[in-house]
């Protein structure tokens, strides 16, 4: 019996050593499989792109992503697009720009998310009591077009009705980026522009001159504004009401920053009427970049932990229980939801309001 004992043991040892010759072949060769793929991304996605599982799971797709940060419009236009794998601007009319000119046919969806205005309880209430906003329960609504009279009329935040909140000599206008390098002032100006040509999509060179004085005045009184996304939301968190009583950002930074318990009390959401969806839409220059494109398209731990940033895609059902986990309240629907114009429209516009700064 002992006899036979050594060549068992022997027989078990050679197996495992080629048991275990095997798996680490089989990762060095899955190593070797991971590909680099390098892009351009809105500021807006750094901290996703940045987070460790979302690195395990691009890395266990295959991929492994570098970027660079920049405004929506400095993506389409000031960089040389032959060096990159992908870019990921933060709106349709960037992506599509550089998918025609460049010839792509195909591009990636891969989240989206509306447009909203961070304001503040006092703030809100003295807009409802002006008849410009109202009260949803725990978020509010904003007439965009009330709104935009109030603009045209040079109002101050002083002129209004029960203002004892905010009893100051600004101007009443929303914060946002710079809309000669940003995708969300970008946003901003198509949902204005649409509401100012009476609730059409601006089209023509006509209806371009109609509603640029106003456009011009929604951006210029605002002074120095920041290209990324994130700068003026930090302000709001960080500087209050006094520095940023309404600021347009994504509902996605809101969102995710309320989930990390980073919302006070007094911080609110409105939602314009109309709005608009910012579709964060990644543009292939390789097949790498293709490849990443499919995975944040179509992987399902991928989409989630979009989700947990407060982006919003096709798992409809895990969005639900991320705002129901974390006490969020937003509206279940988003009906009154226009699109913007061409890129070339929009981008007329945008050189409109340069020609002003300079």
């Amino acid at each position: 019996m002992k006899r036979w004992i050594g060549p068992v043991f022997l027989v078990i040892l050679i197996i495992g050593v080629i048991g275990g010759i095997y798996l680490s072949a089989r990762e060095q060769l899955a190593v070797r499989r991971v590909i680099t793929a390098r892009g351009l991304i809105g500021s807006e996605k750094e901290e996703f792109f940045k987070d460790e599982r979302v690195v395990a799971a691009l890395r266990k797709g295959g991929i492994e992503v570098q970027f660079e940060k920049a405004g929506s419009r400095q993506i389409a236009t000031s960089f040389n697009l032959d060096e990159y794998d992908f870019t990921f601007p933060a709106g349709v009319p960037a992506a599509e720009k550089i998918r025609l000119e460049r010839g792509i046919s195909q591009s990636y969806s891969a989240f989206f998310t509306p447009m909203v205005i961070a304001s503040w309880k006092p703030i809100a209430s003295i807009l409802e009591a002006n008849g410009i906003a109202q009260n949803q329960g725990d978020f509010y609504t904003l007439d965009i077009e009330r709104f935009l009279e109030l603009v045209a009329d040079g109002k101050r935040w002083k002129d209004l009705a029960e203002n004892d909140a905010y009893p100051v000599n600004k101007s009443i206008l929303i914060d946002s980026t710079d809309v000669r390098k940003s995708n969300s002032a970008a946003m901003y100006l198509a949902l204005a522009s649409y509401v100012a040509n009476g609730a059409n999509i601006v089209q023509s060179e006509t209806e371009i001159a109609r509603v640029m004085p106003l456009m011009e005045s929604l951006f210029l009184k605002q002074g120095y504004v920041e290209y990324s996304s994130e700068a003026p939301f930090e302000d709001y968190l960080a500087m209050g009401m006094g520095k940023s009583p309404l600021v347009m950002i994504y509902e996605s930074q809101f969102l995710a920053q309320a989930a990390n318990n980073g919302v006070s009390e007094d911080m609110v959401l409105m939602y314009p009427e109309p709005t608009i969806f910012s579709k964060h839409t990644l543009v292939p220059l390789t097949p790498g970049g293709e490849r990443l494109g499919e995975l944040l398209s179509t992987d399902p731990e991928l989409q989630k932990l979009a989700i947990e940033y407060g982006f919003r895609n096709n798992d409809t059902a895990y969005f639900k229980q991320f705002v129901r986990d974390h006490n969020l309240s937003i509206p279940e629907n988003l009906v009154n939801v226009i699109e913007p114009p061409s890129y070339e429209v929009l981008e007329r516009m945008i050189q409109a309001i340069e020609q002003k700064y300079e």
